[in-house]
């Protein structure tokens, strides 16, 4: 392995974790080849030694948002669930707070991608299909077991489609009703009779 082995793979991984943040910010078409390295501290000729095309950069980092993302939900889903409260308020609870409407650069890039989706290339297509899937099957571990089927899929949408509709009506009063009031269907729909008490 050569010496500039290392160096090469940080600086790929600098680019990556730039386009991860603005591609949820400024959502794929937002997200330029020469934005994304001059935000790297690079030039816009090296992009090339590390990505064939943009396409191949931007499915790097939705992988990474996803990663980044996920962690940063079960680190928060932890503190909840340290005061009490059961895995599925523990996740309602911290997907639909007020620190992730607000909070759309180091969010879940499913809420801030998913409208976009559809009209990418195909590669982009599937890339978002992955992390939508994902989603999902991370709603599916923490419902309750009896839950019918289909419930994730269900719960999913909803905590999507919520925050999206939030951040539409902006991180204000109109926007935090909107959160609440889904908190309240999910939770009285969903968490088991017993663990409904506030927390």
């Amino acid at each position: 392995m050569s010496r500039s082995t290392p160096r090469k793979e940080q600086t790929h991984e600098r680019i990556v974790e730039v386009a991860a943040r603005a591609v949820r910010r400024e959502g794929y078409a937002g997200v330029g080849v020469a934005d994304i390295m001059k935000e790297a501290g690079l030039t816009h000729g090296g992009f090339y030694a590390h990505f064939p095309s943009r396409d191949a950069m931007l499915v790097e980092a939705v992988e990474r948002a996803g990663q980044d993302g996920a962690a940063r939900l079960m680190q928060r889903m932890e503190q909840w669930r340290e005061q009490g409260a059961s895995p599925l308020r523990a996740l309602v609870e911290t997907y639909l707070s007020e620190a992730h409407l607000g909070g759309c650069e180091g969010g879940c890039p499913v809420s801030s991608l998913v409208s976009e989706m559809p009209r990418q290339s195909p590669q982009l297509r599937e890339s978002g299909a992955g992390r939508v899937r994902g989603l999902m099957n991370l709603v599916r571990r923490f419902l309750p077991a009896d839950a019918r089927p289909g419930a994730a899929t269900a719960v999913t949408s909803t905590l999507v489609g919520a925050l999206q509709l939030a951040r539409a009506l902006g991180d204000n009063a109109e926007g935090r009703a909107v959160l609440a009031e889904a908190r309240q269907a999910l939770l009285s729909r969903y968490e088991p009779e017993g663990e409904r008490a506030p927390h």
